[in-house]
């Protein structure tokens, strides 16, 4: 089927068809906060589902909660986060609130049987992500589903990127990513330490992308450098960073994100000229991606090849660029490079070389190679919602999913940087949940 051209598609993004009609037992959500960030990430894709009804709000204050109940049409307006999430009538939570809070009102959801969508970074470190994901509550029998929304992992576009790759053989992967100040301010909450704000925290893509493309977890954080935050605003947060880790494998991760037009600091700076990186040519696709650029360089491989004289050997190294990582479904390019060397084996002369080029895009999760129906007008959010229904209704899905574990490991890896940039990792809270019956 010929797919819907670029103009199309995004436009069908912002004005989606008329969603089907709904089941009549669907999942009813509740939303924890009245943050802006909820119409894209669960109203919307809400519509396109017909198992998904978005039924309460609650907020601190109950004003905005009905300004924006109102404005959604969604019917219930709760005066505190404990009345929403003890109404029996809601299914599963939705949690937008200030990492600080996400520890204790994941388990507080948990603990009252609602399955909980929570919002990146799951917690605040390490510490509550073991607190939470290795908790109890998720061990019962018919324990709640939770899920942290790392929704660029449900695109049909990461997949078939993945799919490029043989992870273990990966010697360097490269991640960047400049967030235009308009999507968010140095003034936002997100950019206070003692909500658990930074960049490594809130702009945190670029980190879960490294471990997704070595398929392991990193030994050491090598290098941090961030910028923080000038007085007089919070100096204890960063707003940008450039950060490399050493993987099992010995290969090399390099995370770099920035809020870009911040105090005038961009990712073409001298962090960024100390190496040569393949993929930094002047045909760079990187600088049409502002959302998020990737890069991943294979050690060489030697390949057979009985047309070459015994004193002579064939051998490949692949590239393999992604660019726009994050807002892929407005537009991406998957890039693959793969270069051939014939040389001679007693002394390496080379004898011949060349690069075939490739080019993939997926928009739908059949052009990912997945045999399952899907519009190429679907955001990320509305396959990460596909995915957590299935697990809700304990059916088969894609296959791909956010584990608790993963979960952990992410924020190992954010304290890594934290502590090797000289920063302090954020605080933990003072919330544990009674599983006795009171909180203390």
């Amino acid at each position: 089927m010929e797919q819907p051209g670029f103009f199309k598609r995004n436009w069908q993004i912002l004005t989606p068809p008329h969603g089907p009609v709904k089941s009549e037992t669907p999942l009813k959500f509740g939303i924890l906060g009245v943050g802006n960030i909820a119409l894209t990430t669960l109203i919307r894709p809400a519509s396109l589902h017909p198992e998904v009804t978005v039924e309460a709000v609650a907020a601190r204050d109950k004003t905005k909660a009905e300004e924006f109940a109102k404005e959604h049409g969604i019917p219930k307006v709760f005066e505190s986060y404990l009345d929403l999430i003890q109404d029996p009538s809601i299914d599963a939570v939705y949690i937008t609130l200030s990492n600080d809070l996400h520890l204790e009102w994941a388990l507080r959801s948990l603990a009252a049987g609602k399955h909980v969508l929570l919002e990146k970074p799951s917690v605040s470190n390490a510490t509550e992500a073991e607190l939470l994901f290795r908790s109890p509550l998720l061990r019962a029998p018919n324990a709640p589903v939770l899920l942290e929304a790392f929704h660029y992992r449900f695109e049909p576009y990461w997949t078939a990127f993945l799919a490029l790759l043989d992870k273990p053989n990966v010697t360097r992967a490269k991640v960047t990513m400049n967030v235009p100040q308009s999507f968010t301010d140095k003034k936002d909450l997100q950019f206070r330490y003692e909500v658990s704000g930074g960049a490594l925290m809130d702009l945190t893509y670029s980190i879960s992308l490294l471990r997704d493309i070595f398929g392991a977890e990193p030994l050491q954080c090598t290098s941090c450098k961030v910028k923080r935050m000038l007085p007089p605003s919070d100096e204890l947060c960063d707003y940008g960073y450039d950060a490399t880790w050493l993987f099992p494998n010995g290969g090399v991760g390099r995370a770099a994100e920035v809020l870009k037009g911040t105090m005038g600091w961009t990712l073409r700076t001298s962090l960024f000229e100390e190496e040569a990186w393949a993929s930094e040519a002047p045909d760079d696709p990187e600088r049409g991606a502002p959302m998020g650029h990737a890069s991943v360089m294979h050690r060489e491989m030697v390949l057979p090849d009985e047309s070459l004289p015994e004193e002579q050997e064939k051998v490949m190294t692949r590239e393999v660029r992604m660019s726009n990582y994050i807002w892929g479904c407005i537009w991406h390019r998957i890039d693959v490079d793969d270069w051939y060397i014939v040389r001679n084996k007693a002394d390496g002369t080379v004898v011949k070389r060349w690069v075939e080029r490739g080019t993939k895009k997926a928009y739908t999760l059949r052009e990912a190679g997945i045999d399952r129906d899907s519009e190429p007008y679907w955001m990320s959010y509305k396959y990460q919602l596909d995915e957590f229904v299935n697990r809700v209704r304990g059916r088969d899905g894609t296959g791909v999913w956010v584990s608790g574990e993963d979960s952990i490991n992410q924020m190992k890896m954010i304290d890594m940087a934290y502590e090797k940039a000289g920063l302090p990792v954020r605080p933990t809270t003072t919330f544990r949940l009674d599983l006795s019956g009171g909180d203390d």
